[in-house]
């Protein structure tokens, strides 16, 4: 690691120094070696001294997680595996966090693991789903405790909880956080549960994506212009910083992709000569389709058009059987973290912020259109009635204010209670017969009938 270099460094100089000075041949070469060695003691206690500055920033900064993603056989366990065992043997064991649901037996041990939570044999039978529906599923149900993932990283890795500023007493800080995604790697990238992980990672601490290639199968023209495609769409869909890890080299050595993303004309020469000898588009000795000026020409101007995207990458060949290369992996994720605190971290900030503002103006318009609607609510309801002020009349705001006015009224003028309304019904008979003084055929016969019912 590169913060374990300055630390192991710094006493070889010391031990130099005092060395140097042990044996003086004169007086003079004594004097000199005196005052070298004053001066590399000095120099010696400014270097200890700013790696322990060092060493300590680095213990309190929080750990960075690394996302490994990649297509399905390019060796991301195996790689997951060799870095977890390379960590534990520097004595900084990392935190590792499978979401993989899929996966049968991991060789490593995980902390967090997706399939505690989740049974994806479950969810493809319940659901009806297939294998990669039944990863996209998991994956979104396993999302909605992303909440309580993050207060468990929280508790386990920082010091201090971020909220609250309270120490966390049961805290073992790492130094690396390793995340393994399922295989199928269009489900983790492009769907909206693992933008949403990502980002919940992202929002406090350092994350950098590895993505896994297979060395071997990449050695063509038209598959490594298809993985860097592939790459290139995962930079600006994530928007964080990304390694490309070049697995198998104990395989085939990676050195032809560096020097293809470095240098144009050695793509351009490796895909004419594919084109010469029918080889186009096949991996070591197969048998291929042959070339075509068409894809040829389209190879050559994505490779310029992707030279641009390859000045911000770290490229980096990994054995993961023999590990090889991965000391330079990790310095190479330290360069990653500082460019995520200096680039990335910033611009997060400034989309997070963005989306907060947006949420509160949409928060204050509907709240807006609420207190609309309650005042209208209001001036209806505080309207002065047209008896009180002479010459103003009601307004009703809306027809079903209105009717239910209407009725209101109706109902008090017109109540009666049902004890009197035989009474009331037979006075108002009584009224109405009793107003005519000659009654007519049909009021007669009315009356025969009220008298034969009692009801007179």
């Amino acid at each position: 690691m590169a913060s374990s270099v300055p630390s192991s460094s710094a006493p070889a100089e010391n031990s130099s120094s005092e060395g140097a000075a042990e044996n003086p041949s004169s007086e003079g070469a004594a004097d000199a070696a005196a005052a070298t060695s004053a001066t590399a003691s000095a120099t010696g206690a400014e270097n200890a001294a700013q790696n322990s500055e060092n060493s300590t920033a680095t213990a309190g900064s929080p750990p960075v997680a690394i996302v490994c993603v990649g297509m399905a056989g390019s060796g991301k366990t195996t790689f997951m595996q060799r870095i977890n065992s390379y960590l534990h043997t520097q004595r900084t064991p990392p935190y590792v966090v499978n979401l993989d649901p899929a996966v049968i037996n991991l060789p490593f041990e995980s902390n967090i693991d997706i399939r505690d939570s989740i049974n994806y044999k479950e969810v493809m039978k319940q659901y009806n789903l297939g294998p990669n529906g039944g990863i996209l599923t998991s994956l979104n149900l396993f999302t909605t405790k992303v909440d309580q993932v993050m207060n468990i990283l929280e508790k386990r890795l920082l010091p201090h909880n971020p909220t609250t500023g309270q120490p966390n007493p049961g805290a073992r800080p790492s130094k690396h956080i390793l995340v393994d995604t399922p295989g199928q790697i269009e489900v983790f990238v492009w769907s909206a549960s693992g933008s949403i992980l990502l980002e919940t990672l992202a929002s406090t601490f350092p994350t950098v994506i590895a993505y896994v290639i297979d060395t071997p199968r990449t050695s063509s023209t038209s598959t490594f212009m298809s993985n860097m495609l592939y790459a290139c769409s995962i930079l600006y869909k994530t928007r964080l910083p990304m390694i490309l890890v070049f697995n198998k080299t104990d395989v085939r050595d990676a050195e032809f992709a560096k020097e293809w993303m470095t240098d144009f004309e050695a793509f351009q020469a490796a895909l004419t000569q594919e084109e010469e000898n029918g080889l186009f588009g096949s991996e070591g000795n197969a048998s291929s389709f042959g070339g075509s000026g068409y894809m040829g020409s389209y190879l050559n101007s994505m490779s310029l058009m992707l030279e641009e995207f390859y000045r911000y990458l770290n490229v980096v060949g990994v054995s993961s059987m023999t590990g090889a290369g991965v000391d330079e992996f990790f310095a190479a994720v330290e360069e990653k973290r500082k460019e995520f605190e200096r680039d990335y971290k910033p611009e997060f900030e400034r989309r997070k912020k963005e989306k907060e503002e947006k949420e509160a103006q949409q928060r204050e318009a509907q709240l807006g259109k609420l207190m609309k609607d309650m005042n209208v609510s209001g001036t209806a309801a505080n309207t002065t009635d047209s008896s009180e002020v002479p010459g103003t009349s009601k307004e009703t705001d809306t027809i079903s204010e209105a009717e239910d006015d209407d009725e209101d009224y109706d109902d008090d003028d017109n109540y009666v209670a049902p004890g009197d309304r035989d009474s009331a019904l037979t006075a108002r008979y009584r009224e109405a017969l009793g107003t005519k003084e000659t009654l007519s055929e049909e009021d007669k016969a009315f009356q025969r009938y009220l008298r034969t019912n009692n009801i007179g």
